[in-house]
């Protein structure tokens, strides 16, 4: 392969430029909107920059630390103590320590040795491919037990995914606990995050693509892919026609079940029939903290938010001018009203039980407000869904894809993003071998040459 076109500039896209541009490829990036980096975004805040959607690694994340040693950031990722909550019966518990597990009221004794038990075989023991078949909800009743179930698991399950909880796999909790407990040594979590915010790593990117002679074009949404069902020549965009000797897509299945119906119904359908989640995040910019926790879950129910996450008690308030920052976080499903609600009907939505959590909060403490919403923020995994999760290579000649359902059964990350664009360069005869990999379940299904 001499030529590659790429269609979608977020992480996965310019990742899968950046390893097939080291094998001497030559590169043109396609991307549809004004700028580069999909999900990387950010914006001004506090004299700083931040992520429109919160974003943190783990000390596992070979991909990452590879990518950003190779751009010459290492020196800005940094490895900070990380702490998470449950609010639950109206109060907020630690959740950090087999001490916390102890001391949490909701849990009888008999119930904390199971929930830790069963948490400890998905996260360290289990192969997720023997728990697909089982869903998430019925594998937990039948071995944490109802009590442990119902007072974290079901509610955390339910806010997350919604009419879809009850279908979600155990194999994807295998790969979420597993994320988590590998990140933590004796009980404490240590999470990273990339001085300066992903703007840092997205320009170093772009200017190592630059410097090899990788064509970045934006504002260039593709409105046809060339030539036919037995070899992809290349694609037709806003901004002009570039062929190629080999295509990926990297952009969600939905958008790109359009472009390929003209030469493949039925791998179209199979494209459509990949359902996404929604995500909107409401960035609250105050004058003081929330709460002292980084992370903390809501296993109450009646929020519309599944999480409060307080990056400046992971990120210090120095860095944002004294202001505090905390997300608000909510999945939704493509007819969620959330989908369509006003940014000031969000905003009202999300302020509303504050201080059910926070009985101090008050709205006078708010300097700025900010919300960002995407339609496409993750997979709806059911069942064995690895069944369903697309080959990276096509049915249609030299055309491929690595997209978010090829991060299944792990979780959404840039790490895993990493690591999927590495698996689609092996896939299209690319040298990815410079990439490590360490505890990523990402990339494992139909990456076959």
């Amino acid at each position: 392969m001499k030529t590659l076109a790429i269609i979608g500039g977020g992480i996965t896209g310019l990742a899968s430029a950046y390893v097939a541009a080291k094998s001497g490829t030559k590169v043109t990036v396609l991307e549809a909107s004004p700028e580069m980096g999909g999900l990387l975004r950010t914006f001004p805040i506090g004299g700083n920059r931040l992520e429109c959607y919160y974003h943190h690694f783990f000390t596992h994340d070979a991909e990452l630390r590879w990518l950003v040693e190779d751009l010459g950031i290492g020196d800005k990722l940094e490895f900070l103590d990380a702490t998470m909550g449950v609010f639950r019966d109206g109060d907020i518990h630690p959740f950090n320590s087999v001490r916390d597990l102890l001391a949490f009221p909701p849990l009888a004794l008999p119930d904390k040795v199971r929930f830790a038990a069963t948490s400890a075989y998905l996260g360290k023991l289990a192969n997720w491919r023997h728990h697909e078949s089982e869903s998430a909800l019925s594998w937990f009743h039948k071995y944490a037990g109802k009590a442990a179930t119902e007072a974290i698991w079901s509610p955390l399950l339910d806010i997350k995914f919604g009419p879809y909880a009850a279908q979600v796999p155990t194999a994807w909790m295998v790969g979420r606990l597993r994320q988590r407990m590998n990140s933590r040594k004796k009980g404490d979590e240590k999470l990273g995050y990339i001085r300066g915010s992903l703007k840092v790593l997205l320009d170093a990117l772009l200017t190592k693509l630059k410097e090899a002679g990788v064509e970045l074009v934006v504002n260039a949404p593709v409105q046809k892919l060339l030539g036919n069902r037995e070899h992809i020549t290349g694609v037709e965009t806003a901004a002009g026609t570039h062929l190629a000797d080999a295509t990926l897509a990297t952009i969600p299945t939905p958008a790109l079940s359009t472009l390929v119906r003209p030469h493949s119904d039925g791998y179209a359908d199979e494209l459509a029939a990949i359902k996404y989640f929604g995500a909107v995040c409401t960035i609250l910019e105050t004058s003081v903290p929330l709460s002292a926790t980084y992370w903390l879950n809501i296993a109450d129910p009646g929020f519309p938010f599944g999480g409060v996450v307080e990056h400046t008690n992971l990120v210090p308030p120095t860095e944002y001018g004294s202001s505090h920052i905390a997300y608000l976080s909510r999945y939704y499903a493509s007819d969620d009203p959330l989908a369509t609600a006003s940014q000031a009907e969000v905003l009202e939505q999300m302020l509303a039980p504050m201080q059910r959590i926070y009985p101090k909060f008050s709205r006078d403490s708010i300097r700025n407000t900010y919300i960002f919403r995407t339609n496409t923020a993750a997979v709806v995994c059911d069942l064995n869904f690895s069944q369903r999760v697309p080959h990276c290579r096509s049915p249609l000649g030299s055309f491929y894809l690595a997209s978010m359902p090829h991060v299944y059964p792990d979780e959404r990350s840039c790490n895993n993003s990493i690591r999927v664009a590495a698996e689609a360069c092996n896939v299209m005869g690319l040298d990815a071998s410079m990439v490590p990999k360490n505890a990523s379940l990402a990339g494992q299904i139909r990456m076959e040459k």
